[in-house]
């Protein structure tokens, strides 16, 4: 081979390999152009790269699925993407767009679970709110394995519960703790639950459970008393007295008529609290049967735990509704009597 047939040669490698770099560096570093607003990407669980790269070029998120891979498989970075929802503004480089997807950069998510709300009702908000499924999240928190690594022994084990209740069919009701999180989309739901969970220990830390322990009551009784005053008032001021009707029903065995909890134990309940609900026999049904429900029946703020254990010094056994959001309280039931005449055409609404 001559000398000069070996210069082209060079010379049409080198031209070659700079038009490569170029086109490398043009890929890396040049957003492709296009729209003006943020473009938004959620990454499934499990997705391969590939076709994480091919939804990018879908979206216009970078110029060429294959030359992204390259990039990635140059760069060593083609490992596992966080699953969850990615924000790209406009005029991002496919560099920084890899940079993000390997930082697991995910979007995060402001989800406000309402005081009140029951197991049920969470689910369906954060499927509602694309962060986990339902049947998911019911699933785990019902599972025998998975509440036992919470660490929630001393709320849960309490020897005196129905053995139903203590056999794997007890729930994380109650201890889903009432809060506004940063949330991520396809998050895993043992992720969501254990963090609702810290939440509520938290809240609930050794200070309180001494408190239970000095009203002779275990940690459970308090979060189920709890949550019903959670369901009977919203009302802050009130919830103290709320809370000393039920200490003062209990101390005398009196049962406590609470429709909430007849209604947690009606299965599709249509808003219509009749008599017949009030006469069916159900574990929750506080006006057949005396004492505490088996559980709690929706998760507690706060100050409704507080009332719970801080329960006002007041002698009072009823209330009744006075259809504003508040109640009246009475000492006796000829008071009680008087007060549903005036407040309430429907006497199923007394305490």
């Amino acid at each position: 081979m001559s000398f000069f047939r070996q210069h082209k040669i060079l010379l049409i490698s080198l031209f070659l390999l700079l038009m490569v770099s170029f086109l490398l560096f043009w890929f890396l570093i040049m957003p492709p152009s296009g729209t003006s607003s943020n473009r938004m990407l959620t990454v499934k669980r499990g997705m391969s790269f590939r076709s994480i790269a091919a939804m990018l070029e879908k979206e216009g998120i970078i110029r060429n699925k294959d030359l992204f891979i390259i990039m990635a498989t140059l760069l060593q970075k083609t490992g596992t993407i966080k699953a969850g929802e990615y924000e790209f503004p406009p005029k991002m480089s496919s560099l920084k767009v890899l940079d993000t997807l390997i930082k697991g950069q995910v979007k995060q998510h402001l989800i406000t679970v309402p005081e009140g709300y029951t197991l049920s009702q969470i689910a369906q908000l954060l499927e509602d709110s694309g962060i986990v499924t339902k049947s998911a999240f019911l699933q785990k928190v019902s599972s025998p394995s998975f509440i036992a690594s919470l660490g929630l022994s001393d709320h849960l084990l309490m020897p005196s519960r129905p053995p139903s209740k203590q056999d794997g069919s007890l729930t994380l009701e109650g201890y889903l703790f009432p809060d506004t999180y940063h949330l991520i989309k396809e998050m895993e739901p043992e992720e969501v639950i254990r963090i609702m969970v810290q939440q509520f220990q938290k809240t609930f830390g050794p200070e309180l459970i001494e408190r239970a322990s000095q009203l002779r009551m275990h940690p459970f009784e308090v979060v189920t008393l709890a949550s019903i005053i959670e369901k009977e008032t919203s009302l802050p001021e009130e919830k103290p007295l709320i809370s000393a009707v039920f200490h003062n029903r209990l101390k005398i065995r009196m049962p406590l008529q609470s429709d909430p909890t007849v209604i947690y134990g009606i299965k599709n309940f249509d808003g219509n609290l009749t008599k017949e609900h009030l006469l069916k026999s159900t574990p929750y049904n506080t006006y057949l049967f005396g004492g505490l429900p088996p559980t709690p029946i929706c998760n507690p703020g706060k100050a409704s735990i507080q009332a719970a254990l801080y329960p006002a010094s007041v002698p009072y056994l009823y209330f009744v509704s006075k259809n504003d959001g508040s109640h009246h309280f009475s000492t006796n039931l000829e008071e009680h009597q008087r007060a549903v005449a005036k407040f309430q055409k429907n006497p199923l609404e007394k305490k």
